[in-house]
């Protein structure tokens, strides 16, 4: 990892190159250094294995350059980046390739300028993770892989399912997923904002999916810290347990049932049908499930959805973002209503110049510019780190849901009586298009029967679909959880704080499978 001061000097450096050049009439330098170590965890207690694999990271650094170029046709505007230096070669380089594929772009109005907003967040990475050494994150996967072991051997059911306690292997038990550990250092200037900002970033996460393969049953589970010594086997654990849990699962039949679900079903929903219909850039393309309803009522009056970047000792924090401009909190859903947007600078200001914009938004953008504060640019990439070759898109940071009478696990489960509780889905995707609001997932996991307001069967993984449409979800929430947890899916850029949701009626259609029996 190239160090702060480094990279902070980097960008004084190349602006003040930039700022001698003829033709550029202004100019942004982004610098970043970014390492992700990485441990596998592969458990399998009847086959020879390691249990934990060999750590291994990436790191990678750069410079990156915007550029606008004066001309006689007007403006043009390009970018360049150069990897592995941070010299005034590498700025050179970068520059002769923003140069080389400027173009003109009638909606680009300028590169970002103060907002009135101030940074609140400073100081919140761990240097415990930034110098994290390879035993350390060894032992963190350890720490996971034999808390799921603990549980598995703790279990009163599988010993007896096993026909005793040391027949235990032979059922199969599986331990799988990684420990990750994200390390991020950014840099940034530019014409209009030339006192240069920094930023550090670090966060652990642990991905675990455990398995009973006798029993045909899995379960998964995560946890996630921006410290070090805040990290412990939750995931292996959770993992475990619900594994154990869903040992016996049954078919369900097709059909509408009202239902719970669990925070990992939430989370893949927010991050591939919610969170991009609330992307200012969605709305310009006239692609979000939301369209034209800026103002207008889109989920049951008791959901509020928010995303906040700077807070504290929270996963997804940032002090600022990669266009140099303060985080915070921005209101997107309250109260069942569309309040605001998910906006970078290029977005926030294109929208306010398009002529279909009040069409699109529902609403008079000029009247609105409070809904759509750049708070969300960032240069996310390669499934983690703020990268100095890419340009900043949209993303959230934490995301909030909740509720004005949180309630417990148990109340959920009576509000929904008799129907399905679903934890965990995947390959969640939209139909038909974004903007239509319809969708598609599998059933894969942690999920269960409900009767009389109480967990019943298990389900059996990979036997349910769920087709629906995310209106339906966010209008027919009947109550939201009191407890949310940070969730994370897979080659998300935001962490979810997640409760589970209790909805009124999903439609779930029964996967075919192989015969049984004789």
């Amino acid at each position: 990892m190239q160090d702060l001061e480094r990279l902070r000097r980097a960008v004084a450096e190349a602006l003040a190159y930039l700022r001698e050049q003829p033709d550029v009439e202004e100019a942004e330098v982004f610098a970043s250094s970014n390492g992700q170590l990485l441990t596998r965890l592969h458990y399998t207690s009847h086959i020879p294995c390691n249990g934990v694999e060999e750590p291994k990271s990436t790191e990678s650094y750069g410079i990156g350059v915007t550029a606008v170029f004066r001309g006689e046709g007007g403006p043009r505007v390009g970018f360049g980046s150069e990897a592995g230096d941070l010299t005034l070669e590498g700025v050179k380089s970068a520059l002769a390739k923003a140069r080389a594929g400027a173009v003109h772009d009638p909606e680009f109005e300028s590169l970002p300028r103060p907002t009135g907003e101030q940074r609140t967040l400073y100081d919140y990475h761990d240097p415990a993770l930034m110098e994290v050494a390879d035993a350390d994150l060894t032992a963190a996967g350890w720490t996971t892989v034999n808390g799921a072991l603990r549980t598995f051997l703790r279990s009163e059911a599988l010993a007896i399912a096993a026909g005793g306690q040391e027949r235990l292997p032979g059922m199969g038990l599986i331990v799988g997923g990684d420990v990750t550990i994200l390390q991020e250092r950014v840099a940034i200037a530019s014409s209009a904002m030339p006192e240069v900002q920094t930023d550090e970033t670090t966060a652990i996460m642990g991905f675990v999916t455990a398995m009973v393969e006798e029993a045909d049953a899995k379960g998964s589970g995560w946890a996630s810290s921006t410290r070090l010594a805040g990290f412990d086997d939750e995931a292996g654990r959770e993992a475990a347990a619900g594994a154990l849990a869903a040992m016996g699962g049954v078919r369900v039949p097709s059909g509408e049932y009202r239902v719970v679900l669990g925070r990992q079903a939430v989370t893949d929903l927010m991050n591939n049908i919610v969170l991009p219909s609330l992307n200012l850039g969605t709305f310009y393309a006239a692609g979000s499930a939301f369209q034209g309803k800026l103002g207008q009522q889109v989920a049951a009056d008791l959901v509020t959805i928010y995303d906040d970047g700077a807070r504290p000792g929270y996963v997804g924090s940032k002090g600022i973002t990669d266009e140099g401009l303060p985080t915070g909190r921005t209101r997107l859903i309250e109260r069942g209503r569309l309040v605001g947007l998910l906006a970078n600078w290029y977005e926030s200001r294109r929208i306010l110049k398009d002529p279909q914009a009040r069409a699109k938004l529902g609403a008079d953008p000029r009247e609105w510019a409070g809904a759509f504060v750049p708070r969300s640019g960032f240069r996310f990439a390669r499934s983690g780190g703020r990268h100095f070759d890419a340009q900043p898109g949209i993303a959230a940071t934490n995301v909030f849901i909740e509720g004005p009478d949180p309630k417990s696990r148990e109340e959920l489960l009576h509000l929904v009586g008799n129907g399905l509780y679903i934890g965990r889905i995947w390959y969640t995707y939209p139909v038909n298009g974004l903007r239509t609001g319809d969708f598609s997932c599998t059933v894969v996991g942690d999920s269960f029967v409900i009767r009389d307001g109480r967990l019943a069967e298990p389900i059996k993984p990979n036997t349910l679909r769920i087709s629906d449409s995310i209106h339906r979800v966010l209008h027919g929430c009947l109550g939201i959880g009191r407890e949310a947890k940070p969730t994370m899916v897979w080659a998300a850029d935001e962490i979810t704080y997640a409760p589970e949701l209790a909805v009124s009626a999903l439609r779930v259609q029964e996967i075919a499978g192989f015969l049984e029996g004789g």
